[in-house]
């Protein structure tokens, strides 16, 4: 039986960053901006081309979400596959620092995945992406057990892609009696599983995360967050749609709340924004606090990332948002 409150699901993936001139980019496969998947050898070559030495931290959606909540004092877990190498035991060693629980990583027979994030001055991001051993975790290797004792499931939109991979573990969730959340992940992942995310809302989902963008796609017409979260809610008991800077939306049954925005923010990197107000969100719910109060604390999880380089906050940060919330 386990004493953690959520495990989050997903694809383990490091983050490097690196701070590159224009022509840097101009050397590389592919256009600047976006992402694009890449083998292992060619990451390789383009991070030994680096500047300047790089940063690396934890990343991936559910990731993102799960070391944010370890970090505020929530006892988590994580179910994902990393790799047999440095930067597999990085990611590892990482969520045990924050204060999570490793027991349920599987660990591939290849090298972890990794996301080189390319920053030029003008603060684009352009980013090339190696899946490695998180694309391999298999159906069979989920059971039931892991989940078995925990409250609460989180699971990133990607698994999307994965549909073998998304039935096993939403089935061994909802046999264990957790309370699974899904983030949408991005627009690309409603597009392409429009056939069946309306039923995977309907019968296994409790709480649905999206952002104004992604709920757009699911109803397949222009933003419109407030009606789309109240729409969404027929289908998930529970849904959230944010706005970015606008704030968000949070409807269950017939209660329709708009969450205010955190005003005076200076953003520099919306990286794991919405993974980032998944954790506050989420620890809310945990605490069994009112929807609102849930809500205000995702938006100020958002604001406070989006403030630094990155999916990571320094540590006088989370200091202080523990103070504030224990």
């Amino acid at each position: 039986m386990s004493n953690s409150k959520i495990i989050g699901i997903g694809s383990p993936v490091v983050d490097i960053l690196a701070r590159v001139p224009e022509s840097f980019i101009d050397q590389i496969e592919g256009a600047k901006g976006g992402m694009v998947l890449v083998d292992a050898p060619a990451l390789d070559g383009m991070i030994a081309q680096l500047p300047e030495p790089p940063a690396q931290m934890p990343g991936g959606s559910s990731g993102n979400t799960t070391f944010a909540m370890a970090e505020l004092g929530v006892k988590t877990t994580f179910l994902g596959k990393i790799g047999n190498d440095d930067y597999g035991r990085f990611y590892r060693d990482a969520l045990a620092k924050a204060g999570g629980d490793t027991s349920r990583f599987c660990v591939g027979n290849v090298p972890n995945g990794r996301c080189l994030s390319l920053i030029t001055p003008d603060s684009e991001r352009t980013m090339r992406t190696d899946l490695g051993a998180a694309m391999t975790l298999s159906p069979e290797e989920i059971e039931k057990s892991a989940f078995e004792g925990i409250p609460f499931a989180h699971i990133e939109g990607y698994l999307l892609f994965n549909r073998e991979l998304l039935r096993k573990v939403l089935d061994c969730a909802k046999a264990a009696g957790c309370k699974i959340s899904l983030d949408l992940a991005s627009f690309e992942v409603v597009n392409a599983s429009r056939d069946i995310l309306p039923d995977i809302l309907r019968n296994d989902i409790d709480m649905v995360f999206a952002n104004e963008d992604e709920a757009a796609a699911f109803f397949e017409e222009e933003p419109n967050a407030g009606d789309h979260a109240r729409r969404l809610s027929k289908y998930c008991p529970m849904v959230a749609v944010k706005e970015g800077k606008k704030g968000s939306w949070i409807a269950q049954g017939d209660e329709l709340i708009q969450v205010n925005p955190i005003t005076g923010v200076k953003a520099v990197d919306t990286t794991g924004a919405g993974d980032y107000w998944a954790a506050g969100f989420l620890l809310g719910m945990i605490r069994e606090l009112p929807l609102a109060q849930c809500g205000a604390m995702g938006s100020r999880m958002g604001a406070e990332i989006v403030q630094h380089i990155g999916a990571k906050l320094p540590g006088n940060i989370w200091q202080k948002l523990r103070t504030e919330w224990s």
